[in-house]
Formats: structure tokens, C-alpha cells, sequence
């Protein structure tokens, strides 16, 4: 594994700490920005992790509940999936054939995947026919596609899954599933985080701590082409570079990212939403708290 930073970002923060007379973050007041605007969304519950990657601050709120993780799951997906082309179980640029059918967790029924409740659609044109490892993890991440989710969840497995968020000590992250499976739903058998998981799972991308440095950059690029930029990316200025990845359901509006504001080291920022009524706030919760932590980093 690759534990230690990249030089970049070591040298980022040398400069921080040496330079420019600035002074640091100030640390305890980011907290009770955060506190506030989480108290300010209640009833609805607010979760945010926060890490600095330029010194290994991290702050936290409510970051231990544990929610849905909605489309955040795709992530670990994602880690699982580069970490094993990785060690040679197969190439990104194989082939795997599409189809629509999967199996429940819950009792062995089959289900079908429909078009309609997907915000990717193009994929379903291919049933029956092939397509990469590397074109399903793109619209997996890019436009959220649960079809591509399932077919790469059935080649890596949740069990894997699972080991690999263990192993990193993102301990609050489960995928035991694929997506829109109603019968484990039905009994409560879902796939869920905390924001201090999910941040971890930033982490370990940002870090590049599970794959080599071709597989994260890879990866990056990846998270950077995600096209549902409500959230977190609308508190930052305009342009700045992001990887990120949203998820949502019913009463659910997440977003888990990496923020690389120019001159600085990257941060990772998650918030988590539960029980706004209008999506609309909950976009403006995420915008918020973004804005709050590039104030805190950058200013």
C-alpha cells in the first residue's frame, strides 16, 4: 500500500506552516461553523467530516450517525474495483456482457433494473451486448448509473467490498448489496455510512493509499467528472478543481468529495443529509458547509 502522501502535498504544507506570515486554520471555530449550520437544518439531521490533507486535522459533527448511503456506495465499488484489475484479476478494458436481471440478497428473487428510476439510461441500450470494466465504472460515478453499479457489484463482490473498507478502517461504511434490490430493502438490509467512513474513503483515494499512483489518478479523473455539481461545489468558487461523488434517496442528499483549491493542498469534505423536505435546502446545507471549509483553508 501507498500510506505516505504525495510530495506535492507535503510541500503544499511545508508552505503553509513556513510562509506568508498567515496564520493557520483556525480549527475550533470551522467546528462551530459547522455546529451551526447543523443546528440551524433541524429538525432535518446534518453530519460533515472534514480533513485537511495539508496536516491531518480533521474535524467532525454528527459525523458518526449512520445513514443510507445512497449513491456514496459506488465509491468503495470503485476502490474494489481498480484494487482488483490492480492485482490481475482482470483488465479494465475487458469485456463483460450487460444484462438487467440480478438476484436478491434478501431471498434469491430475481429482479429487473428499470430504465425509469436510472439517471443513466444509455447503458440499458446495450442489454445483451458488451461494454469495458472502465466504461461501467465511468457512468457508474459520472452519472450515477445503478445499472453499471450491479454489474460491477456481481464481478467484485460486497464481501470484498467490505474487506477492502475494513482494511482501511473505514469501519462505518457498509455495501451489502446492489441497488433498488426492494426485497432487502423491505427488511431493513441497506447499504449505509457515516460521514467519518465516508471521508476515510476520500482519504484513501486522495492518499493514494490502496492502489498505485496510475489507479488513484485514474480514479481522480473519474470522481472529477461527475455531472450533479448541486452540492458541495456550489459553495466553492467557480472552476475549482473537485472529485466528488453525490447520492441520494428519499428524505437522503449526500455528497463526499475532494476539494483541490489551487496553491493548497487538497481537503476532503463530506456532508450527509437526512430529512429536508425540499432538496433544494439540503443542496444549500452542502453549499454552506463547502463554503465554510474553503474559508477556513484558503482564506
Amino acid at each position: 500500500m501507498h500510506r505516505s502522501a504525495p510530495l506535492r502535498y507535503l510541500l503544499l504544507a511545508i508552505v503553509a506552516a513556513t510562509g506568508c506570515g498567515r496564520a493557520g486554520p483556525d480549527y475550533a471555530a470551522l467546528r462551530a461553523r459547522f455546529q451551526a449550520i447543523a443546528d440551524s437544518a433541524a429538525p432535518a439531521e446534518v453530519a460533515v467530516a472534514f480533513m485537511n490533507l495539508a496536516d491531518s486535522t480533521y474535524v467532525g459533527v454528527n459525523d458518526t450517525v449512520t445513514m443510507h448511503a445512497a449513491s456514496t456506495m459506488k465509491v468503495p465499488v470503485l476502490i474494489e474495483l481498480f484494487r482488483q484489475a490492480e492485482h490481475g484479476r482482470f483488465s479494465l478494458d475487458d469485456s463483460v456482457e450487460v444484462h438487467t436481471q440480478f438476484t436478491s440478497i434478501a431471498d434469491g428473487s430475481t429482479y429487473t433494473l428499470p430504465p425509469e428510476t436510472d439517471s443513466e439510461k444509455k447503458l440499458y441500450e446495450l442489454a445483451g451486448k458488451k461494454t469495458t470494466y472502465r466504461d461501467l465504472a465511468d457512468r457508474m460515478i459520472q452519472r450515477s448509473s445503478n445499472l453499471a453499479t450491479n454489474l460491477l457489484i456481481q464481478i467484485v463482490t460486497p464481501d470484498s467490498v467490505e474487506a477492502t473498507m475494513r482494511r482501511i478502517g473505514a469501519d462505518g461504511m457498509h455495501v451489502l448489496r446492489g441497488v433498488e434490490d426492494i426485497p432487502a430493502f423491505d427488511r431493513g438490509m441497506n447499504n449505509t455510512t457515516t460521514a467519518r467512513a465516508l471521508a476515510r474513503v476520500m482519504e484513501v483515494i486522495a492518499r493514494c493509499e490502496v492502489t498505485n499512483r496510475t489507479s488513484c489518478d485514474e480514479m481522480v479523473q473519474i470522481l472529477k467528472g461527475q455531472e450533479f455539481n448541486d452540492k458541495i461545489p456550489s459553495g466553492l468558487p467557480r472552476g475549482t478543481p473537485i472529485a466528488h461523488k453525490t447520492g441520494n434517496i428519499t428524505g437522503i442528499d449526500h455528497d463526499a468529495a475532494i476539494v483541490y483549491p489551487p496553491g493548497h493542498a487538497p481537503f476532503v469534505l463530506v456532508v450527509m443529509t437526512r430529512g429536508f423536505q425540499q432538496r433544494e435546502k439540503a443542496f444549500a446545507v452542502s453549499g454552506d458547509v463547502a463554503r465554510a471549509a474553503w474559508d477556513a483553508v484558503v482564506r
